[in-house]
């Protein structure tokens, strides 16, 4: 499985928003299908909404393919 670690300034990221600034996808459409197939999962949940908060320490996968991990930028 791919990690990957990004950080953000903010307090938190949506979930459409972290997928195409970490370069995953390019579309808010594409986010809408992984939802849809429940492909997505935020803490080991599955995720059904494609504006979820992500905070830091956060982990999203993908596809059982690609981990994100949300750090604070300091």
């Amino acid at each position: 499985m791919n990690q990957e670690t990004v950080s953000i300034h903010t307090e938190y990221i949506q979930l459409d928003q972290l997928l195409k600034y970490a370069n995953v996808l390019s579309t808010g459409g594409q986010v809408k299908v992984l939802l849809e197939e429940n492909k997505i999962t935020l803490n080991d949940v599955v995720v059904t909404e494609k504006r979820k908060k992500i905070y830091p320490n956060d982990v999203v996968i993908i596809n059982q393919e690609l981990t994100i991990t949300v750090m604070k930028e300091v």
